[in-house]
């Protein structure tokens, strides 16, 4: 699979960039990343809907009047689901939406994340960007020579680049992370992914080395 790649001044290259075999090998598998980003948006949920009960309502203890001889329907307690201020039948109640996500589920959901976008052509390499200090300038003019400012874009830049942080958080949808810290659902959530070249290096190693290799660094 290959990509398009820019320079830090963001021109496009005449040759695009291969990527690695070890990441990119085109497979997208959607129920993983379905049950990936469910589990996400479900830890996020805060959980804190409560609805009154029995054991919760003040009042009621009294029968608001006799059983027979009034006309009227039989009622214990004016702290019945029927009545207006009463409780609330199967109401939702405090409790934990977590979903646990295994790690090799999540980096599979990664990996499709990225075969995704590169699939699709939204996955884009771009040169080492050095800035002397914070500059949205700099980062604006970038987006618009790649032509892709107005939309939803993350950097994955190769380790902390606080300078990029700095001169980009305040573009609204630009996000800067580094690789290895985005989640599938960020992944997914960008428009346009923007990788710092070279970034993939330490996991592309990972994911070509065999179970024993990997075993064995572990031990080391």
């Amino acid at each position: 699979m290959k990509a398009k790649a820019y320079t830090a001044d963001g021109e496009e290259r005449s040759r695009p960039v291969e990527l690695p075999e070890a990441l990119f090998d085109g497979t997208v598998n959607e129920g993983v990343l379905h049950q990936v980003i469910t589990a996400r948006r479900a830890n996020q949920r805060q959980g804190n809907a409560s609805t009154r009960t029995y054991a919760t309502v003040a009042g009621g203890g009294r029968k608001p009047w006799r059983q027979k001889g009034t006309g009227r329907a039989r009622q214990g307690t004016i702290r019945s689901p029927l009545w207006r201020g009463g409780v609330v039948t199967f109401g939702p109640q405090p409790r934990d939406y977590g979903k646990r996500v295994p790690k090799k589920l999540n980096r599979l959901a990664i990996q499709s994340a990225l075969n995704a976008r590169a699939l699709e052509g939204h996955l884009l390499v771009m040169a080492p960007l050095e800035l002397d200090g914070p500059r949205t300038r700099t980062v604006m003019g970038l987006l618009e020579g790649m032509g892709i400012d107005g939309r939803k874009v993350l950097f994955l830049t190769d380790g902390l680049k606080r300078i990029l942080y700095l001169s980009a958080r305040n573009i609204p949808g630009v996000e800067v992370k580094p690789w290895g810290e985005a989640s599938a659902y960020d992944l997914l959530r960008a428009d346009v992914l923007v990788v710092e070249e070279g970034a993939w290096e330490g996991a592309a190693n990972e994911a070509g080395a065999t179970p024993d290799e990997a075993s064995s660094e572990e031990e080391s």
